[in-house]
């Protein structure tokens, strides 16, 4: 018999928004697993791999906005969800985690698959909660319900993150042949109205009479979803203001065509009497994670007088040590509501970077027509090639700072996903897997093949996306250590940071039924992007290069930065 309470999880979450469910088998979630399987609103899916399942929840709900439910069943089941749970703790991403669990009288007394799952992800969760497990007296049901729903609102809440229910279960699990599930039609259901994060009339008089003091201006943008309205009351605020601003591929920020895309570049210059010239007054920053570790070098040499950061809500980092005020507004409503009339004195300053990233721009494009085949010039062919209105995912190590150093044109319209949070390896596929199967465009993975292979199973599964297409750099090695000072120059790079590996993707194309096309040359390359991304079917585009003639392009890459575009 299977306990209603149990069963009404399911249809909670379904009254409060929920749409998407990732179960991993298992018999102590049997009841968890038949309430979710049988519920008529909910799109339920089976992934086998916990660590797996949990990052295609990741891309679910990244790409959604809305939480994604995790099942899976006792003991290590849960402790394999928890490199996912910690990258959408930071990076704010809604998901409810229910771990089934053994009743608390047979922890620790060696039963089988029984472990201490009470607050199992420790710091990494938003909030962890304990189901009753006895439903005698009539309080426990309201607990039950109340417990539900806060879960949810607490997950929604900004900053978004994950949240977990622990469930102890106990015997029987499953329902007898003859006995019917039903959702109950009375449940306490609590749903929350959200702060609007405004600032009021006063707020903004004073933000803007000290704007007004500060002619040298700049915004970074830190990693953040795609915001229309955002990009548009950006746009805005930058143009009447004089102001410049900064974004990484994965702010999102790039479809704008005034943001500064190569501060990568940039920053390359030796000169300092003009990087000097770039130092802002005020910095204004919003948003998660930066990738690029050369502009937070650069402002925490050249410091702003005053740094105001943007967050409705939650801790704030001092990434660039220069924080002086914390705005607690959404950005969108601080770039619409202190536009303010036309500045006309402060756009020489935004001049001087516009002339530094058109050079930039300029000598990216022709060094990777110009350079030889590698992983720079590569990358470059695949983000030119990329679908129109489509979704790209980055994975860690270079896969990113390829991307990165490039950039993406503001007429592609693409959106940019990157595992930021914690900057793993583990769930690439995985997490475009998931975004994919929620989207109708093209979903590209672009990840390198120690990350491919380290995370296959998120291929395992009976729903592979066809609008899924990876683009799979394989240089038979962890290449971003050939580039690192530091491991390069030890004599134990090869053996023990490279990792060498002698696998390709064929035998995972033909595993999971997807298109294999092998690379080798540019030329190869040039032929094969238009069918890979024409096709109607989920593909691997397989990418051969060699890590030592990568590291010695990279290596040339940035010596000729610094000397030509300055």
């Amino acid at each position: 018999m299977i306990i209603q309470p149990v069963v009404n999880i399911a249809e909670i979450c379904a009254r409060k928004g929920v749409e998407q469910v990732v179960l991993s088998p298992g018999s102590r979630c049997a009841p968890l697993t038949i309430a979710f399987a049988r519920h008529p609103k909910l799109t339920v899916r089976t992934v086998s791999d916990e660590r797996a399942a949990a990052f295609i929840a990741l891309g679910m709900a990244q790409t959604t906005g809305k939480p994604t439910v995790l099942v899976c069943t006792s003991g290590t089941a849960a402790l394999n969800y928890a490199p996912a749970v910690a990258e959408a703790f930071f990076q704010q991403v809604p998901l409810l985690v229910l771990t089934a669990d053994r009743p608390p009288e047979w922890i620790d007394q060696l039963d089988g698959q029984t472990i201490r799952q009470q607050n199992i992800y420790g710091q990494h969760i938003k909030q962890s909660y304990t189901f009753p497990v006895d439903f005698s007296h009539p309080d426990a049901v309201w607990h039950s319900e109340r417990m539900v729903s806060e879960a949810l609102n607490t997950a929604v809440a900004f900053p978004a993150g994950p949240v977990h229910i622990n469930v102890p279960l106990r015997e029987p699990f499953y329902p007898a042949p003859d006995e019917e599930v039903t959702f109950s039609e009375r449940l306490k259901v609590i749903d929350e109205e959200h702060n609007a994060f405004e600032l009021n009339h006063q707020q903004v008089q004073r933000l803007q009479q000290e704007l007004q003091q500060h002619q040298r201006v700049l915004i970074v943008a830190g990693q953040d979803i795609y915001d229309q309205q955002l990009l548009q009351s950006l746009e805005t605020f930058a143009r009447k203001r004089g102001t410049v601003v900064v974004g990484d591929i994965i702010s999102n920020v790039q479809q704008n065509p005034e943001v500064i895309r190569y501060q990568d570049a940039i920053f390359s210059c030796p000169d300092e009497e003009k990087l000097k010239v770039l130092q802002p007054d005020l910095l204004i920053t919003f948003g998660k994670s930066i990738i690029s570790k050369s502009l937070k070098l650069y402002l925490r040499k050249y410091k702003p007088k005053a740094h105001w950061h943007l967050q409705p809500a939650g801790d704030v980092a001092d990434t660039f040590q220069t924080l002086t005020r914390i705005i607690r507004c959404k950005p969108v409503h601080f770039f619409t509501s202190l536009a303010g009339a036309e500045e006309k004195g402060a756009k020489a300053f935004a001049g001087v970077w516009q002339n530094m990233n058109e050079k930039a721009g300029k000598f990216i494009q022709q060094h990777v027509t110009e350079a030889a085949y590698g992983e720079l010039a590569v990358v470059a062919r695949v983000l030119q090639h990329l679908p129109q209105q489509s979704h790209l995912h980055l994975a860690n190590s270079m896969s990113v700072r390829y991307a990165n150093i490039l950039a993406l044109q503001p007429t592609q319209h693409v959106q940019v996903y990157a595992n930021r949070g914690t900057s793993g390896i583990d769930g690439s596929t995985s997490t475009a897997v998931g975004c994919a199967l929620v989207s109708s465009g093209i979903t590209t993975l672009l990840t390198g093949d120690l990350a491919f292979f380290y995370d296959r199973n998120g291929l395992w599964h009976n729903y592979l996306p066809q609008n899924l297409r990876i683009v799979l750099l394989n240089n038979h090695a962890g290449g971003i250590f050939r580039l690192i000072d530091g491991p390069k120059q030890q004599p134990e790079l090869e053996p023990y940071f490279e990792t060498h590996q002698a696998l390709n993707a064929e035998n995972t194309a033909r595993d999971f039924n997807l298109n294999y096309t092998p690379v080798h040359t540019l030329e190869e390359l040039e032929n094969a992007l238009p069918a890979f991304f024409s096709a109607e079917a989920a593909g691997i585009l397989e990418i051969f290069t060699d890590s030592p003639a990568n590291a010695e392009a990279f290596t040339r890459y940035r010596q000729d930065v610094r000397k030509v575009i300055y």
